[in-house]
């Protein structure tokens, strides 16, 4: 039987927004503003449940808008995703597991992102750092990394 953990990869991206760490958090919070700053560019989202406290989540669906050359997790134009809130340090990090709605194999398994807010005293921003754990191999890194920079990018213009 093969070892689940073998060939599993760590993604990242960071990006240093000027608002601060408190500010950054708060969009986690409710279900309005993270669904309007975290579908990456090309793709909009749908909140059907969520319950911001450790040990709750919320489960969205992701459509694509655009052509894109690989098809949806779950359908051919969108994913759904299951998040569970594993850890809130408010202000500091929230910790999440994300499980992929899809037949396919290539997408399953629990992936964890966190979420690290490092005040910037310097410039009054924040460090933001995603780090995912356990990456399916499905999801491409190319993409992964596109996607990820453009959440950033969407938390900024959220945000600033």
């Amino acid at each position: 039987m093969e070892d689940a953990s073998i060939n599993r990869r760590i993604d990242t991206a960071s990006r240093i927004i000027m608002a601060l760490p408190q500010t950054i958090y708060q969009s986690f919070l409710k279900s309005e503003n993270l669904v309007s700053w975290l579908p990456p560019k090309g793709m909009s989202g749908h909140i059907e449940t969520f319950d911001p406290r450790e040990g709750g989540g919320y489960r969205m669906t992701l459509i694509y808008e655009i052509e894109h050359s690989n098809s949806g997790k779950t359908t051919a134009n969108t994913d759904v995703v299951q998040a569970k809130f594993l850890e809130f340090v408010p202000d500091k990090r929230i910790v999440q597991s994300v499980t992929f709605n899809s037949d396919d194999p290539a997408f399953s398994g629990e992936m964890i992102q966190k979420w690290l807010l490092e005040p910037e005293p310097s410039s009054g921003g924040t460090t933001v750092t995603i780090v995912c754990e356990n990456v399916p191999k499905g999801i491409r890194k190319e993409d992964h990394d596109i996607g990820l920079r453009s959440t950033l990018e969407n938390l900024a213009l959220y945000t600033e």
